[in-house]
């Protein structure tokens, strides 16, 4: 038993790499308030000072504080970078200043010359020479892209291809780091190395060996970087002080390496407080001490930033790195996972303010302790800066030890990892079955040529249906495969080598696919079928509009005429999805959830038969259409309830807002009636909620004055953003959506 671990009850873990096994012989389950919880020290106010001063002047500078454009970003591009030097507890920065930008060009070098463009910089010539002979994923990329996955591109069908930039959506089991310390863990890597060199050398295996011979690589080179902090991380922590040091310099390194969208951190509270429980039983460490620690390390994720072109903005609004944690959830064994600690995660957004991130995600059980779920309404009412998922319908697949990347995406903890994809634009899908498979926009012939429905006779829905389950399998095999070539170029140009370091070598694969426009389709098809609806076509002969008559039932409202128009809809296409095999033998995932894109998805798109004209937005994931949800707050959220997890495993998105005055007259009433909300709303099986409390009248005044609500946080789609951060035209979006003001 090494000093790292005395006290710590023994198990597999002592052996070998099972971080989960460590977490259930040694946590201390709470089930209080939060009456304990200290608010913030004097020093940690003072660098919260300095951070606020340099957040208000990059928000002076559009956004961007500085861009260090002379060198390739990489675990040991920079020296050691402090907020404050002598007063950073948890140290460590992506680069050498607090909110500099990094170059990072293995995803595509054009794409970093355009974000420092973009911002007023040049990118250096040492960097362009170094990539002037170098193949980088997006070349790779569209070196292989077909006519038919360009023209999909284009038109906006497929829509945020991560093929021009980082994919994300990556955790690594960070915990294994403090736990174990890196010595013992590349040793585990080179054991797997002997043993995958016995094998056969097939493609896969050849593969394997190369991957982890960079793994350790960069493990390596994270040993020399926390040297220079003065930090030997070759050993396991030792005292908490060194537990969350650990832990944050194995993400950094990560955001160091790669700038993709949601390589989050993680569950790591419970697994932190089995070191805050012993050092404080020892007398090492008082309650004061521990949340400080906390809320450093949160002070020190709010700053990760990376460099996006407007475009990457456009998609993902906000600025938003989704360093997503994840707080709550039950064990197999059916004790609670809310620790002390899950408390002083959520207490961060009153010491240090209101924040998107780190973007904080409850994992809600029906046994949840009532002290923690309390104590969570009152933070959703208080900030509106976090989301619930149903741990209840996520555990029984992926254990108790998995953790969210993103907003919605569950993956066991360093187990399993992800190839991302974005979405297929399901309304546009509609409309081209209509136009056989020409695009509505520009007319270009996309799809295989197919009937195009006249518009002299109402649309007969049988007729509709049979098209778009045919437009549905060919864009099916078509993103699959579009899938597969970006993910095959990144591995081979742009592989997380550090971030996979922290995954089990032969990790489960899946892949992610995704769907906007779900509600727009859904009542589309409704009104094809109860009302009567003509199509209209242009001097092209292509359709662009319809006319509409009579009235249909509309997504939203508890209606199973409509609701189960989306349960087919999903299906149907997670099915067809599932017939072309993926890249890497990765298991398909399907979800509805469209960040902020749904604005420019609907710029994308044509009038549909539901009565959205052309470019207007869609609404965000999950969601009903803004105002057609006029049945009250519940029967919202029992239409959301009826789509089935397990063909949306990648996550549904549902972004719920409703007045302080509807839910409740006093705090205490408004506290317990979301707690009832929530009970009924996951026990119907629904995956995932956003929670807003608040009037629209109070965002339409910070977007005429800024200076109003400076720090104002809302949860848009999966994330929350600051919203003084979104341009004019996504803020209006917001305000029109449904502000429940009924039950």
């Amino acid at each position: 038993m090494i000093e790292a671990w005395r006290s710590f009850k023994t198990g597999n873990w002592n052996e070998h790499i099972d971080v989960r096994d460590f977490i259930q012989r040694n946590y201390t389950p709470y089930e209080g308030d939060e009456s304990f919880l200290k608010g913030a020290t004097q020093r940690t106010l003072r660098v919260l000072g300095k951070v606020q001063n340099l957040l208000k002047q990059e928000a002076d500078k559009n956004g961007v504080l500085g861009v260090e454009t002379n060198r390739v970003s990489s675990i040991l591009t920079y020296r050691p970078g402090y907020i404050e030097k002598g007063e950073d507890i948890i140290l460590g920065l992506q680069t050498e200043h607090p909110l500099y930008r990094a170059v990072n060009p293995f995803a595509g070098i054009r794409n970093a010359e355009q974000a420092c463009d973009a911002y007023g910089y040049d990118i250096g010539d040492d960097v362009r020479r170094e990539f002037k002979y170098r193949t980088t994923h997006n070349t790779g990329t569209f070196r292989v892209y077909t006519d038919a996955m360009k023209k999909a591109r284009h038109a906006g069908i497929l829509t945020g291809l991560p093929d021009a930039y980082g994919r994300g959506r990556l955790i690594g089991d960070y915990r294994r780091l403090a736990l174990y310390g890196m010595d013992f863990l590349i040793e585990e890597k080179k054991k797997d190395m002997q043993k995958l060199g016995q094998n056969d050398m097939s493609d896969e295996n050849i593969r394997l060996l190369e991957d982890v011979s960079k793994q350790i690589d960069f493990m390596k080179a994270l040993v020399k970087m926390a040297a220079e902090y003065g930090c030997d991380i070759r050993r396991p922590a030792e005292n908490s002080y060194e537990a969350v040091q650990w832990l944050y310099f194995a993400y950094l390194g990560g955001q160091k390496e790669q700038n993709g969208a949601a390589n989050s951190l993680g569950r790591v509270t419970t697994f932190l407080d089995i070191y805050f429980e012993r050092d404080m039983r020892e007398g090492k460490i008082d309650e004061t001490g521990v949340q400080e620690l906390i809320d450093d390390l949160v002070l020190k994720l709010r700053l990760i930033r990376h460099l996006r072109t407007p475009e990457y903005n456009e998609l993902f609004a906000g600025d938003p790195v989704w360093v997503t944690v994840s707080e709550g959830g039950t064990g197999e064994d059916g004790r609670t996972l809310v620790t002390k600690s899950s408390f002083r995660m959520l207490n961060t957004l009153y010491n240090l303010g209101s924040s998107p991130e780190p973007n904080i995600t409850v994992l809600w059980s029906s046994v949840l302790p009532k002290g923690f779920k309390e104590y969570c309404a009152k933070v959703s009412i208080d900030t509106d800066a976090i989301q619930y998922e149903n741990d209840d319908v996520m555990r029984p697949l992926y254990g108790d030890d998995y953790s969210i990347a993103c907003c919605v995406s569950a993956m066991k903890t360093g187990k399993q990892m992800q190839f991302f994809g974005a979405r297929c634009n399901m309304a546009k899908l509609l409309l081209m079955s209509l136009n056989g498979g020409k695009d509505e926009i520009y007319g270009d012939q996309i799809a295989p040529e197919g009937r195009i429905f006249d518009d002299n006779q109402p649309l007969n829905e049988a007729d509709v249906i049979d098209a778009l389950k045919k437009y549905m399998s060919w864009m099916a095999k078509l993103y699959v495969n579009t899938m597969n070539v970006i993910h095959y170029m990144h591995d081979k140009y742009a592989y997380e080598r550090l971030i996979m370091s922290f995954h089990d070598t032969q990790p489960e694969r899946l892949m992610a696919f995704g769907i906007s426009g779900l509600s727009v389709l859904t009542d589309s098809l409704s009104a094809i079928k109860y009302a009567k609806v003509t199509p209209i076509k242009d001097d092209r002969g292509i359709i662009v509009d319809f006319k509409t008559e009579g009235d249909f039932p509309k997504y939203g409202n508890d209606d199973d005429r409509a609701d189960d128009i989306a349960c087919w809809i999903t299906e149907n296409f997670y099915k067809e999805l599932c017939k072309t095999p993926a890249y890497r033998g990765a298991k398909h995932t399907l979800s509805i959830l469209t960040i902020t894109s749904n604005v420019m998805y609907g710029l994308k798109t044509g009038s549909t038969p539901d009565g959205r004209r052309a470019g207007e937005p869609f609404a965000p994931g999950a969601n009903p259409m803004h105002g057609r949800d006029k049945e009250g707050a519940l029967a919202s959220l029992n239409s959301v309830a009826k789509l089935k997890y397990e063909c949306c495993r990648d996550g549904i998105s549902n972004t719920f807002s409703i007045t302080p005055s509807t839910l409740g007259t006093s705090e205490d009433v408004r506290k317990r009636n979301l707690v009832t909300i929530l009970n009924g709303y996951f026990l119907q099986g629904a995956h995932h909620i956003n929670v807003n409390v608040l009037d629209r009248q109070k965002l339409i005044d910070a977007m005429n004055d800024p200076t109003l609500y400076p720090n104002l946080t809302i949860r848009v789609s999966g994330y929350a953003v600051n919203f003084n951060k979104l341009s004019r035209d996504k803020q209006e979006e917001v305000i029109s959506r449904t502000f429940h003001e009924k039950m």
